[in-house]
């Protein structure tokens, strides 16, 4: 069993910047790629970035590429977002999930390939 908890979340104007964290225990972290999910209100849940179990590698949505970074830290088990120029439509509850050991490049945007979620953190941009 996984545990992951968000934390990181709050209420920022239009073009400001927030940096969600990720916790997760109850397995081996460092051997599993992470991502980050959205659902903004009304509409279902949508991809925005993953990461590779070693962080080598990263997949973004085209929403948020050049504006979120994601990255990990295995000694502290945590995955983070760094979201910067935030937009309202960035609005919406982000999730992080428990990947796959075997990084899936272009699908790693697949719901059905991460195991486990965290019960999200809200993210609201005001404009």
């Amino acid at each position: 069993q996984v545990q992951l908890v968000e934390s990181g979340g709050g209420l920022v104007q239009a073009g400001g910047s927030l940096r969600l964290s990720c916790a997760a225990s109850g397995r081996t972290f460092r051997s599993y790629g992470m991502g980050w999910f959205r659902q903004a209100p009304g509409k279902e849940r949508e991809f925005a970035a993953a990461i590779s179990w070693s962080g080598g590698s990263t997949y973004y949505a085209d929403s948020v590429r050049e504006r979120f970074t994601i990255s990990r830290d295995n000694a502290k088990n945590t995955v983070f977002l760094q979201m910067n120029s935030l937009k309202p439509e960035d609005t919406a509850v982000y999730y992080c999930a428990f990947g796959s050991g075997v990084w899936m490049g272009n699908r790693a945007k697949e719901e059905r390939l991460y195991s486990y979620w965290g019960q999200g953190t809200q993210v609201t941009v005001s404009s």
